[in-house]
């Protein structure tokens, strides 16, 4: 690493690789170092459990990377990036033996929920349509939008409690699957905001789908990776940096950490009211994971989540707020939300001939290490009677084991951070600019900047372009 560069990149997530190319197409030398054997960050995948059976170790579904403007942009595919659709994006079944479903076709999914048709119509219609137009201002930080009057008709939705917008819907299909949509919120839904991550995911379902990755969400790395060393750039794994005094000269450096770890890196440069600011910033709820080989598919007895990438696990709304509530306040609940995916349904390379690979979380209070294999397990059993007779092996991930893997989940916060109303537009700090550090020079490019979770690279992006303008005079 003796060799200069223009910008030293710390964190080979899918920020922090946006924030290289963004800044390698200006025609830099940039630099990224990665402190694991492999690029990647929540972006990877691996043999978990058996031999042949491909598991993504954190993220799984894509709805947001397929609905990035940043990757829009880029050739991914020309970097061996291929998406797979499920035949339905998501579904969400009911002790009833019936299921909720988001399908591509917005109508398709208004008709299914029967009573709620027109609510359903009425609410992410005008949304989904007026979306092109707005993508890049909600996936961004707070500056004047581009088209006002469509962002603020999204924005007063997006800010209000999940609790509150459920109230459009009557049936408990409808808000069933708007409970499960609102929980990749990670908080409490009666808080202010988590109806957005239910909106967005909903629009870009309508819109763009809920792919995977042919091969393992690692394939998204490889090929943002890929691009950027066909530019130029590059990229130097097994390196922890633990303080700036360990990278090369350069004019500008983007970390893909978390506030924790921009302390401990350049803590004794930064000013003492920016210290103070990420002193304080707060992580959210974390998640426990299993991945599970299977010896066949999950036998759901709604015959819909038998062909869905995601299924949402929680019954009724209720009980998903129940859930959320518990972990939001530091309490266990033995009926949590699970998240699942199968993706070798869909994609058959991730599993031997005849056999599947199963992945899933619930949340959990931060830092928790209680094993919740058997209450997740119980959960799943409880909509798809036989699952566990099919289970060949499993493994899993406590919160801990989640953040020594990858160390911006901390406490097991795959968000890099609350993302509620007090930490939308201010993260990680209260500043003209929430890229730039208090050290001249410095930026952060973590999904704990706007707009924040997610695999979307939009954090990296932008704070790419917060620091060629800042430091190259590129606008």
């Amino acid at each position: 690493m003796s060799k200069d560069f223009d910008a030293v990149v710390v964190g080979s997530g899918p920020n922090g690789l946006s924030a290289a190319i963004a800044l390698q197409q200006q025609g830099l030398s940039v630099l990224v170092l990665e402190a694991k054997d492999t690029v990647g960050g929540g972006l990877r995948s691996a043999e978990l459990t058996l031999p042949g059976f491909t598991h993504d170790i954190c993220s799984a579904i894509h709805p947001m990377a397929a609905a990035s403007p940043f990757f829009k942009s880029l050739p991914l595919h020309d970097h061996g990036l291929e998406y797979i659709h499920p035949t339905l994006p998501a579904a969400h079944p009911f002790d009833n033996g019936r299921a909720a479903v988001l399908f591509s076709s917005l109508a398709e999914t208004a008709k299914a929920l029967g009573a709620d048709d027109q609510a359903y119509q009425d609410l992410i219609g005008p949304l989904t349509r007026d979306w092109p137009a707005i993508e890049n201002d909600v996936l961004g930080p707070l500056t004047f939008p581009s088209h006002p009057l469509s962002l603020a008709k999204f924005g007063l939705k997006a800010l209000q409690p999940a609790t509150l917008l459920a109230n459009h819907f009557k049936t408990p299909e409808a808000r069933g699957l708007w409970a499960g949509m609102a929980a990749h919120s990670l908080q409490p839904l009666t808080n202010l905001t988590t109806a957005a991550i239910g909106l967005v995911l909903m629009i870009a379902g309508h819109l763009r789908g809920w792919p995977l990755p042919k091969g393992g969400s690692q394939k998204i790395a490889d090929a943002l990776a890929s691009y950027f060393i066909s530019l130029g750039g590059k990229i130097e794994t097994s390196v922890e940096v633990k303080s700036l005094s360990q990278l090369p000269s350069a004019r500008a450096v983007l970390l893909d950490v978390t506030p924790r770890q921009v302390l401990q890196i350049a803590g004794h440069k930064l000013s003492a009211i920016y210290t103070w600011q990420l002193q304080r910033y707060r992580y959210g709820m974390g998640v426990f994971k299993v991945d599970w080989a299977l010896d066949g598919g999950i036998p759901f007895t709604a015959e819909t989540c038998r062909h869905a990438g995601t299924i949402h696990i929680g019954n009724t709304f209720e009980e998903i707020q129940a859930s959320e509530a518990a972990a939001g306040h530091g309490k266990h609940t033995d009926r949590p939300f699970v998240l699942l995916a199968q993706q070798s349904l869909f994609d058959p390379s991730r599993a031997p001939e005849g056999k599947h690979t199963a992945w899933a979380y619930c949340h959990v209070p931060n830092g928790s290490t209680l094993d919740r294999t058997e209450i997740i397990e119980k959960q799943i059993e409880r909509f798809a009677p036989g699952f566990r007779e099919r289970i060949l092996s499993r493994h899993t991930f406590n919160t801990a084991q989640l953040e020594n893997y990858n160390f911006n989940y901390i406490g097991g916060d795959i968000n890099g951070g609350i993302i509620d109303i007090g930490q939308l537009f201010t993260r990680p700090a209260l500043r003209r600019s929430p890229y730039r550090t208090s050290l001249k020079g410095l930026y952060i490019c973590s999904s704990s900047t706007p707009p924040g979770g997610g695999v979307h690279g939009m954090c990296g992006y932008h704070a790419a372009r917060r620091a060629l303008k800042d430091v190259f005079h590129i606008a």
